[in-house]
């Protein structure tokens, strides 16, 4: 069971960090549907970078870079130009799968055996981890583990007590009000797209660096999908994501449990766990705390 929740922990990492980025873009009114291709380009940045240099920061950054340019086309397309976000998200999330197999391609061929990078070592918190069950669950972590959940004070605090949160959620509920106070609901929103689109492309560099130490491009395998769905079924907050990240989290850890056991229970239902937990969970959601102006294009009344 300690084993269990440990790797339940460390499976909610990226999937907390895509929740939270979302949970911010999507309270200014901006939904990343790319947000799967953002995770896809994070997770070919990581591991690229860390095979090329052999340096993990270096791969970590990548990630971040390539996260962040996909998001900004992602604004581009859908602030700038006010075009239709989940039309766009769609064909982006398409573009990546791509990119990131023709990439792979052109930079390593077909290898007959897969490419492999070490993964990032897990970190003892002094005093902390010897603590019984508790230590080895929470304070024997990679650093991503550790840096997703010390977001969670800060996106909280960012959100709800200072002027940017302030500013981030007027963009989502009522820009016109943004705007006659003086700032650009535009630049808000682009800026929040850009900065979730580092995150995202973190997030997605976990499962090359921070678990597998391979790249494919099934790699994510829907799982941006779920960081999305998490984002609504947390009612678009950063306490409602914490719940739904260790949920899926956990969901993910079963199914890795029970396909590596002998278990009569069919393999493509164990993997499909995370998967129908996200449908379950939406069906029996009532109520939805919707931005008043999610999904709509904000244009400057002359």
């Amino acid at each position: 069971m300690i084993n269990i929740l440990t790797r339940a922990i460390m499976m909610s990492t990226p999937l907390l960090l895509g929740a939270l980025a979302e949970v911010f873009a999507e309270r200014t009114g901006m939904m990343i549907c790319a947000i799967e291709g953002i995770f896809l380009m994070g997770a070919w940045g990581g591991f690229v970078g860390t095979y090329l240099t052999g340096s993990m920061a270096v791969g970590l950054l990548l990630a971040v870079a390539l996260g962040m340019t996909m998001a900004a086309l992602y604004a581009f397309v859908t602030v700038t130009l006010g075009q239709q976000q989940v039309v766009t998200g769609t064909a982006m999330n398409i573009l990546a799968v791509g990119l990131c197999t023709y990439f792979q391609r052109v930079l390593f061929g077909v290898p007959t055996t897969p490419l492999q990078i070490n993964t990032l070592p897990n970190i003892e918190i002094p005093l902390l981890s010897k603590i019984p069950v508790i230590g080895e669950i929470f304070f024997c972590q990679n650093i991503l583990t550790y840096f997703a959940y010390l977001l969670i004070p800060v996106a909280i605090f960012v959100l709800y007590k200072t002027a940017l949160g302030l500013a981030i959620r007027s963009c989502g509920e009522n820009p016109v009000a943004v705007d006659v106070a003086g700032l650009s609901v535009n630049k808000i929103r682009f800026l929040t797209v850009l900065t979730a689109g580092g995150i995202g492309g973190l997030a997605g560099s976990f499962y090359t660096v921070g678990y597998l130490g391979m790249f494919s491009s099934n790699v994510i395998g829907g799982r941006g999908w779920i960081a999305f769905a998490i984002c609504f079924l947390g009612n678009w907050s950063p306490k409602g994501a914490i719940l739904g990240t260790v949920a899926f989290g956990l969901a993910d850890a079963l199914s890795i449990y029970f396909r590596t056991g002998s278990t009569i229970v069919p393999t493509e239902l164990i993997i499909a766990l995370p998967y129908i937990l996200t449908i379950l969970l939406t069906i029996f959601r009532s109520n939805f705390n919707v931005p008043a102006k999610l999904g709509i294009p904000y244009k400057k009344e002359s």
